[in-house]
């Protein structure tokens, strides 16, 4: 397994100890760990490509792989996140369907002996996912830090709301570009569909 590879395993290693971290609050900072971790798991995501493309060791498994650690890992996320209230399922819901859809696409293409690699859109769609995630768990942090006693926020009830509000529109901007990704996707590759058997 070349080094590309092995970074696209590791992103989806990190995956149960950022889950770890992020559902048990009685870690002190757990926002901020999970955060580092999620962001560490992220930055594999670009060093692998970036390894891959510069040495020439482009795989079928790392096309078929890193577009899949990255469903695992945002994927994780957002569950988190519904579970510890921080958005709804709706979000969940919709960007798991996108999610199912492109991967049963990309069974049929692999059966058909092709490989379909991610487009730009779908690349946009990722670090959108990637930076909303990562936005929202700095704002908890800094709630966190307030209800600690390390920082004292004046009204922090208004800074509460307004962060909320901030972390909506994440998602929905997320979500948005989610299913503008797939539908572009589906289109890109619609002979799939049109010779399904």
């Amino acid at each position: 397994m070349n080094t590309p590879n092995k970074l696209t395993v590791l992103r989806i290693i990190l995956v149960p100890f950022f889950v770890a971290v992020l559902l048990l609050p009685q870690i002190p900072h757990h926002y901020i760990i999970a955060a580092i971790i999620f962001g560490a798991a992220s930055y594999t995501d670009h060093l692998d490509g970036k390894i891959a493309r510069k040495n020439n060791l482009i795989t079928d498994f790392g096309k078929f792989a890193d577009p899949l650690a990255d469903k695992i890992m945002v994927t994780a996320a957002l569950a988190c996140f519904v579970q510890v209230g921080l958005t709804n399922a709706i979000v969940l819901i919709l960007i798991l369907t996108r999610e199912f859809m492109v991967t049963s696409m990309r069974l049929v293409a692999a059966g058909r002996g092709k490989v379909v690699a991610a487009n730009n859109w779908g690349k946009a769609k990722t670090v959108s996912q990637i930076v909303a995630v990562l936005l929202i768990l700095i704002m908890q942090y800094i709630l966190e830090l307030n209800a600690m006693g390390c920082i004292s926020l004046e009204n922090i009830g208004l800074i509460s709301s307004i962060f909320y509000v901030a972390s909506d529109i994440l998602m929905w901007i997320v979500v948005a570009l989610t299913l503008i990704s797939g539908i572009i996707y589906m289109w890109d590759n619609r002979e799939f569909v049109k010779n399904a058997k």
